[in-house]
C-alpha cells in the first residue's frame, strides 16, 4: 500500500504541556500520545497494544507512561514495554520550530472496503439522505457514507437520538416515495430506531436501516452492547441480513434498496465491525439500478374492469374517497372526479391531496373529519376508494357498493366483500376506465350540494370560534389562524393527539402536503418528521410542524439539531399542560383522571436557548401577528401557544 510521510503541526506551545505530563494530539489521522519526560518531546502510538486503551489520558509515574485502563507501563520516550516484552509502542518523529511541536506520519493511500462498495451502490440506487448518529461500532460504514458526502452524492444530519433519525426517514420516504436511511450504531443505538421503523412499516413508507454491530468473533458471548439486530428486526424488516466477509456485497445492497422501492417497505443491513473496514474484494463493483427494476404501471385483471365499468354506467351519485397510498396519482384522480362531478374526500392520512377549497373537495372522513364527507359518503349510490385501508378510524361503509383499486392484492377486500376489487397501479387503471367510459356517464353535478354542506359547517365552525376560557386559547382558533398564515405549498409534519384530532377537522388545507404517524399513531413523531420533509424538499417548499406539548417533549432536543443545520422549520406547539387525549378517554371509560398532567418548562425561551426564535402566545390577539413573526423568520422557530385541553 503506498504511503506519503507528512509533518503535522500538533501543539503550538509547547510550555501549555509541562515536564512530565502527556496529553492526545492527532497527526493527519493519527491519534498520538504526546510526552515531555527529561526535557524531551517524544510521540508514541495513542493505542494501548492491551485492550486500545488512550495512553495520552494517561500519566508518567516512577519514570513509566502508565495506561488509565489497566496499569500497562511503557517508556515515554522509546515506547518499550519493561520486562523485555515484544508488546511496544510505535513512534514518530518530532521536530521542534520555536515553541511549535510538528509530528511526523506515513499516511496511507486509502484502499477501498467493503463499506465503500456498499455506500456507493446505496448512492448509487438514489439514497441519498441519511439520518443517525456516529458511533464506534459504525465507524467503518460512517466513513465511506463521509466519502460520498465529500463528493456531493450524499447528505447526512447527525441527530440526538436515533429515534428521531427512524422517524425523519420514514417522514422522507412518505413525502417522496423514496427511501433514506437511518443509521445507529451496535446495541441501543439501532433498538432506539424500532419505532420509526415500525411507523415506516405500517405506513408503507420506504425506508433503509443501517446498523453497526460487534466483531463477529465475539458475537454470542455477551460482548458489550452486543445485541442480535438481525433476530431483534425480524417482524419490522422485509429484507434483514447481515454483511459477511463473502458476501456479494453490493449485490446485498441492490436488492435491500430494491425490496424497499417495491415492496414500499424497511430493509434492514447489519455491518459486523470488522466486516466494514474490510478491502473489498478483487475485481467488486458498486452496482447502479439500471435494468434492475421494472415499471410499476400495472394494469387490473379485465373481468373485474369490466364490473367497475358497469358499476359506474348505473351510478347517479358517486363519491371518491382517496388514501395514502393515491398522494402520487391525485391529478388522475380529480381529472376522474371532474368528469363524475362527485365529491372527492379523503382519509385522515390523504389530508390534503386535495385542496379543500377545490369545488369538489370534502375534507377527512373518520374521527378526525368533517359532517361534509360523512354526508356525501352516506348520501352516495357507489364509492370509488383509490389507495385507502379501510381502516376502523376512516370508518368507509361496507353497505354501499364499493370499487376498490390499490397496488397491493392484500389490501383488496381485506376486512369485507368489495363488489370490484381492481388491483393494479391507480393512474393506469384510471385511463383504462375513462377510456372506457366515454360518453357513457349520466351522474348528478353534485357541486351544488357541495358548496351548501361547507356553508353549513363553516357556520358551525364559527360558532365554535366563539368559546372562550381563561386557561387558554381554543384549537379551533389556533388552526383557523394557520388557515390563514400557513403557505399554500407547505409540507406539515403533524403529531398525536387532541391537537392533531383538531387539525383534522378544522385547518383547511390549499396545496399542502400533510405527514402523519398514520397506522402506529406515535407520540413525538412530528418535529423529527419535519426534519425528514426539509432535508427531502425544504429548499423548495415551506415546512411546518404541529404538536402538543406531550408529543414535543419526546424529541425536544432535535431543536438543536435544527438550529445546527439552520433547517428551516417552523413548529407550532399547543401547550395545555396535559396529556388531554389521555384524559378524555378516561373520562370516556368513566375512570378517574390520572397521571395525564405535564410539568412544563417555558418552551419559547427552551428554542432561544438552542438558538431557534421561540414565540409565546397566551392571548388571542397575540395570535395571528405571532404566527406571521413565526412565518417571517428566516431559521428554525418555534411558536408556543397556551391552550385550553377541552376546546378541540
Amino acid at each position: 500500500m503506498a504511503t506519503t510521510k507528512k509533518w503535522y503541526s500538533v501543539l503550538k506551545d509547547k510550555k501549555t504541556l509541562p515536564e512530565g505530563r502527556v496529553q492526545t494530539v492527532t497527526a493527519g489521522h493519527k491519534g498520538i500520545c504526546l510526552t515531555h519526560y527529561k526535557g524531551k518531546f517524544s510521540a508514541l502510538d495513542n493505542s494501548c497494544p492491551h485492550q486500545g486503551g488512550p495512553l495520552g489520558e494517561g500519566s508518567i509515574e516512577n519514570g513509566m507512561l502508565r495506561c488509565p485502563w489497566h496499569g500497562w507501563d511503557y517508556d515515554p520516550c522509546t515506547g518499550m514495554s519493561p520486562g523485555g516484552f515484544d508488546d511496544g509502542l510505535e513512534t514518530f518523529e518530532v521536530k521542534e520550530e520555536g515553541d511549535e511541536i510538528f509530528i511526523a506520519v506515513e499516511e496511507e493511500t486509502h484502499q477501498e472496503t467493503i463499506s465503500d462498495v456498499m455506500i456507493e451502490t446505496m448512492v448509487n440506487w438514489g439514497v441519498n439522505t441519511g439520518f443517525g448518529m456516529v458511533g464506534h461500532s459504525n465507524l467503518g460504514v460512517a466513513n465511506a457514507m463521509m466519502r460520498q458526502e465529500e463528493q456531493g452524492k450524499f447528505q447526512f444530519f447527525g441527530i440526538r437520538h436515533e429515534g428521531a433519525a427512524a422517524f425523519a426517514a420514514s417522514a422522507y420516504g412518505k413525502l417522496t416515495g423514496r427511501p433514506a436511511v437511518c443509521f445507529g450504531i451496535a446495541g441501543p443505538g439501532s433498538t432506539n430506531m424500532y419505532t420509526g421503523m415500525w411507523d415506516a412499516k405500517v405506513d408503507r413508507s420506504p425506508m433503509l436501516a443501517i446498523s453497526g454491530q460487534v466483531n463477529t468473533q465475539v458475537m454470542g458471548t455477551g460482548a458489550f452492547q452486543e445485541v442480535d439486530l438481525v433476530g431483534a428486526f425480524q417482524t419490522v424488516a422485509n429484507f434483514n441480513h447481515s454483511v459477511q466477509q463473502n458476501s456479494k456485497h453490493a449485490e446485498l445492497m441492490s436488492l435491500a434498496i430494491k425490496s424497499a422501492l417495491l415492496n414500499r417497505d424497511v430493509s434492514h443491513i447489519t455491518f459486523p465491525d470488522e466486516v466494514a473496514f474490510m478491502p473489498k474484494p478483487e475485481g467488486q463493483k458498486a452496482q447502479t439500478p439500471e435494468d434492475r427494476i421494472t415499471p410499476m404501471n400495472i394494469s387490473p385483471p379485465r373481468q373485474m374492469v369490466a364490473k367497475a365499468i358497469d358499476m359506474l354506467k348505473d351510478s347517479k351519485t358517486p363519491a371518491i374517497i382517496v388514501g395514502h397510498g393515491a398522494r402520487f396519482h391525485m391529478k388522475a384522480i380529480t381529472d376522474f372526479a371532474e368528469k363524475l362531478n362527485c365529491p372527492v374526500i379523503t382519509t385522515f392520512k390523504a389530508k390534503g391531496q386535495i385542496s379543500d377549497y377545490h369545488d369538489l373537495g370534502c375534507g377527512v372522513l373518520g374521527r378526525s373529519g368533517t359532517p361534509i364527507a360523512s354526508w356525501f359518503m352516506n348520501e352516495s349510490d357507489l364509492l370509488i376508494v383509490f389507495g385507502a385501508s379501510f381502516s376502523n378510524h376512516t370508518g368507509i361503509t361496507p353497505k354501499k357498493p364499493i370499487i376498490q383499486v390499490d397496488y397491493d392484492p392484500t389490501a383488496l377486500s381485506k376486512f369485507h366483500k368489495v363488489d370490484a376489487a381492481l388491483w393494479g397501479e391507480i393512474s393506469e387503471t384510471l385511463s383504462i376506465i375513462k377510456e372506457q367510459t366515454e360518453g357513457k356517464l349520466t351522474t348528478v353535478d353534485r357541486r351544488p350540494e357541495i358548496a351548501k354542506r361547507w356553508a353549513i359547517w363553516k357556520e358551525e365552525k364559527a360558532s365554535r370560534l366563539k368559546d372562550e376560557s381563561d386557561i387558554g386559547l381554543s384549537s379551533i382558533a389556533v388552526f383557523e389562524a394557520m388557515n390563514k398564515v400557513v403557505p399554500d405549498n407547505a409540507v406539515i409534519a403533524v403529531d398525536v393527539g387532541n391537537n392533531t384530532y383538531s387539525f383534522g377537522r378544522y385547518f383547511e388545507p390549499k396545496n399542502q402536503s400533510v405527514l402523519m404517524s398514520g397506522y402506529l399513531g406515535s407520540i413525538g413523531f412530528s418535529l423529527p418528521a419535519a426534519m425528514g420533509a426539509w432535508a427531502a424538499q425544504g429548499k423548495d417548499r415551506p415546512i411546518w410542524s404541529v404538536s402538543g406539548d406531550g408529543g414535543f417533549g419526546q424529541y425536544l432536543g432535535e431543536m438543536m439539531t435544527l438550529v445546527k443545520y439552520n433547517m428551516n422549520i417552523k413548529h407550532v406547539l399547543l401547550n395545555n399542560s396535559e396529556l388531554g387525549k389521555i384524559s378524555k378517554e378516561q373520562k370516556a371509560a368513566e375512570l378517574d383522571v390520572w397521571k395525564t398532567s405535564l410539568h412544563n418548562v417555558s418552551f419559547a425561551k427552551y428554542a432561544e436557548n438552542c438558538g431557534a426564535l421561540g414565540i409565546r402566545v397566551t392571548k388571542i390577539e397575540e395570535l395571528l401577528p405571532a404566527l406571521e413573526q413565526l412565518k417571517a423568520h428566516n431559521g428554525p422557530a418555534l411558536l408556543e401557544i397556551i391552550t385550553d385541553p377541552t376546546l378541540i
